[in-house]
């Protein structure tokens, strides 16, 4: 198995912002209600531009020289909110970029499908297929959610998020790398989509499970890694809800610090959320070589994956 090294990172947000006071006017809530709720002030929607546009936009941010682009194997994209079936979003990014030739893949795994694209990128990395892996969430939201569903209207945001993936050069120390991801369809019809009809979530049940099954897979992820909570720097979860993750956090027993969150600023964009953290976590200098993080996924499927990677 190889050493994984986390090389660069991007996000892409559309230029219209979409504050608290305007969602609850039109909704006729209180003023205030919406950040209580859900820890959110503010959130974008993207208005003249389509869901390929906004992982194209992320993934030009993500390349500072054509060096960068060089050795790319494989593209892969994590989306909930895709109208395209063929070819994929990762084919147009391919095609703009002129990344060829490389394995291009798009998934649908819900709000986790970050953590499983991030996964099956580093397997082919391990296989030896490939150099370098381009991995990019997205999600346009705006267009899928019922404006009047308090319960989706005031959470979800539009987004993009990139990160570039490869072989760690340095093979004198072994870096951490563990997995654990799992599906459970039993309860699937708590939080759905279909193409032509309106995201529909059920909020309670939604929030029972991700504050227990989160929980019990980041337990067993540490367990197989033979790590403890007071080995990792940062847990960089879905950016969910705000509640939500402080009650991740309390039934953790770790301080809410160590859970980081930028939904105040971003919202919800489900599969684009976790590369939007890490973008806004390497901007303000918060992770440093050696730093032990968990990526944490969770969502429709219902789909939940950890990762622990070191930096």
């Amino acid at each position: 198995m190889n050493n994984i090294k986390i090389l660069a990172n991007s996000a892409y947000l559309p230029e219209k912002e979409i504050k608290n006071n305007e969602l609850e006017s039109a909704l006729g809530l209180e003023n205030g209600y919406i950040e209580k709720r859900t820890g959110i002030q503010n959130r974008y929607y993207a208005v003249n531009e389509t869901i390929e546009d906004m992982a194209l936009k992320a993934v030009e941010n993500l390349f500072c020289t054509a060096e960068e682009k060089q050795n790319i194997g494989l593209i892969i994209v994590a989306t909930t909110s895709t109208n395209i079936l063929m070819p994929g979003i990762a084919n147009y990014i391919q095609k703009n970029l002129a990344l060829h030739p490389c394995i291009c893949l798009d998934i649908l795994s819900g709000c986790s499908g970050y953590i499983n694209a991030f996964d099956i990128a580093k397997l082919y990395i391990d296989s030896g297929k490939i150099e370098k892996a381009l991995i990019i969430g997205v999600d346009k939201l705006s267009d899928i959610i019922d404006k009047e569903d308090i319960g989706t209207a005031i959470v979800l945001s539009d987004g993009a998020g990139a990160t570039l993936i490869g072989k760690d050069s340095d093979t004198n120390d072994k870096k951490i790398y563990m997995s654990n991801i799992e599906a459970d369809g039993k309860q699937n019809d708590i939080l759905t989509y279909r193409y032509g009809k309106r995201l529909y979530m059920n909020g309670k049940e939604v929030y029972k499970y991700a504050v227990t099954k989160t929980v019990d897979n980041i337990k067993k992820l540490l367990n197989t890694a033979n790590l403890t909570l007071e080995d990792i720097k940062y847990i960089i979860p879905h950016q969910s809800n705000l509640k939500i993750m402080k009650a991740i956090s309390s039934r953790l027993h770790i301080k809410k610090e160590k859970m980081y969150a930028d939904i105040q600023e971003r919202g919800n964009t489900f599969c684009a959320s976790i590369p939007i953290a890490l973008y806004d976590m390497q901007k303000d200098n918060l992770l440093q070589k050696g730093d032990k993080v968990i990526l944490l996924g969770y969502g429709g499927g219902l789909n939940t994956g950890s990762i622990v990677i070191e930096i």
